[in-house]
């Protein structure tokens, strides 16, 4: 729930922060693009903090080495982050994302009904994290040059 709330503050206050002024986020898109970097920021941050063991254990079975593949999601999730504020970057990071959104909910799901926890807190049930994942895979569409001015 974390991701979404840091997503919904973040577009509200760079949005607001562009009505007052700050012109390079004078309008919804530049400000859900910057809303979408914190998100993917925040998200990133766990897959090397104390929550890193909470993912590791996310990893469906079927995929081999979960600790690399939690790292290399981690790395994805950064350069994201920063190439969807990029212009020349944008599109290619608006893709990276939304591919890479729909390749790791096999995890959510597999967190989901094996009920696992991240940080002590049970995972959202998988209706919820259908929901939210639908919420984030819209902000990116939404954040890509195919939305913007």
């Amino acid at each position: 729930m974390a991701p979404f709330i840091a997503l919904m503050l973040s577009f509200l206050l760079l949005w607001g922060m562009g009505s007052l002024g700050w012109s390079y986020f004078d309008d919804w898109h530049a400000a859900l693009q910057g809303a979408v970097a914190v998100m993917f920021l925040l998200t990133a941050s766990a897959h090397w903090g104390k929550r890193r063991p909470d993912l590791i254990r996310m990893v469906p079975p079927a995929f081999p080495r979960p600790a690399s593949v939690v790292t290399i999601t981690g790395y994805l999730e950064i350069a994201g982050a920063i190439g969807i504020l990029i212009p020349m970057l944008s599109l290619a990071a608006s893709i990276g994302l939304l591919l890479m959104l729909i390749a790791m909910f096999p995890a959510n799901v597999f967190a989901s009904r094996k009920k696992l926890t991240i940080d002590g807190r049970p995972v959202p049930r998988l209706a919820v994290r259908i929901v939210l994942q639908l919420v984030f895979i819209g902000a990116v569409v939404l954040a890509s040059p195919w939305f913007g001015d």
